[in-house]
């Protein structure tokens, strides 16, 4: 099943997450595609938000993993793989044990791990228009 939803506006991101969560509520790995400048840090901002993650969040760009606490103190983990070149590259940082911890798991930039992705794994395609507006577009 795929939904095309647009985010035409920095402060659409969080009815779009809410929407996001209220759809995939059994799944836990979300896999985001899109050129840079997409939305896909701004949109993870806002599904980290929803799940109640308290204190900031950035993009994992240098650590490769962030990881975040909710209120519950549940850890939520945010992945850049952008500047992996191989997948053996996540063997160190343990990868598949986060991937299979159940906890939520936000990756950007997902195709060099897309072997090791649970098949259940929402596939997250972001897109800028000429415009400026964006489309989300979820493959479930």
């Amino acid at each position: 099943m795929s939904t095309i939803m647009p985010l035409d506006h920095a402060d659409e991101a969080a009815d779009l997450a809410a929407a996001m969560l209220s759809a995939c509520k059994n799944r836990r790995v979300f896999a985001f595609q899109g050129e840079l400048g997409a939305g896909k840090t701004t949109l993870i901002k806002a599904l980290c938000g929803e799940l109640g993650v308290a204190g900031g969040t950035a993009s994992p760009s240098f650590g490769i993993v962030n990881e975040y606490r909710t209120a519950g103190d549940e850890p939520v983990y945010h992945f850049d793989l952008y500047r992996l070149k191989d997948a053996a590259e996540l063997d160190g940082i343990g990868f598949t044990e986060y991937i299979d911890s159940g906890k939520y798991c936000f990756v950007e930039w997902p195709e060099v791990a897309r072997k090791l992705l649970p098949p259940d794994a929402v596939r997250v395609r972001m897109k800028v228009a000429s415009t400026g507006g964006r489309t989300v577009e979820l493959a479930l």
